[in-house]
């Protein structure tokens, strides 16, 4: 029995795991929809989701309804809240959600434990540990030291001419507020770099955003 080409492709760690074949094939993958919750605050950790296509938003919540986005998990990834509740057995302390339609295998808890005795396996849930706490200090270092208008300008390049996104949605993935958001972008359109319509930015001066990132 050997896994198939196409998950090892994606997770070829999965090669030097003795029993990966086996434990894999009585799994299906599950079709999940866009807008799915994968998980939130307070939920037990049944398993780690391989995703195979598609992509999950993992953000935190305030009471208030603002989100704060910590990274998304797309095919051949995974996901380091999930690798931290099964390593600590805690619950979630955080949300993840499919951005679109997205196919997951999900590894059950039991051989998760067991395949971190397997060193292959290991390295690969360290490094995934070191990789996004890499990426989570950036965004941190992002949030705390640089202007949101830089950030907004950037947010909205290499999307092509469109970006279709509502404010709050912008305001999300920024880690801000919607009202600020609302002001920037409307300040961008009296400069001539965009024009605004409902749930869409069209990006008018390229260069001109590029200059607001790079702070001139």
């Amino acid at each position: 029995m050997s896994l198939p080409d196409a998950l090892l492709t994606l997770y070829p760690v999965l090669g030097g795991v003795p029993d990966a074949a086996i434990v894999l094939d009585g799994i299906a993958p599950v079709e999940l929809p866009a807008g799915y919750m994968l998980f939130t605050e307070g939920q037990p950790c049944q398993g780690f989701p391989l995703v195979l296509s598609g992509a999950i938003r993992v953000y935190k919540q305030a009471e208030n309804g603002r989100e704060m986005p910590l990274y998304r998990v797309l095919s051949g990834e995974s996901c380091i809240v999930t690798s931290s509740c099964l390593v600590s057995g805690v619950t979630y302390n955080a949300r993840g959600i499919t951005e679109g339609p997205t196919q997951v295998l999900v590894l059950p808890a039991h051989a998760f434990a067991d395949w971190l005795a397997y060193p292959a396996f290991r390295d690969y849930v360290l490094a995934l540990f070191a990789d996004r706490i890499g990426d989570l200090m950036q965004r941190v270092e992002e949030i705390a030291f640089h202007r949101l208008d830089a950030r907004l300008a950037a947010a909205l390049l290499g999307h092509g001419r469109f970006v279709h996104a509502t404010h709050a949605q912008l305001a999300n993935e920024l880690g801000s507020v919607r009202e600020m958001v609302s002001r920037l972008l409307k300040s961008f359109e009296v400069q001539g770099l965009v024009a605004l319509s409902r749930e869409r930015v069209e990006i008018l001066d390229p260069a001109g955003l590029r200059r607001i990132c790079e702070g001139r």
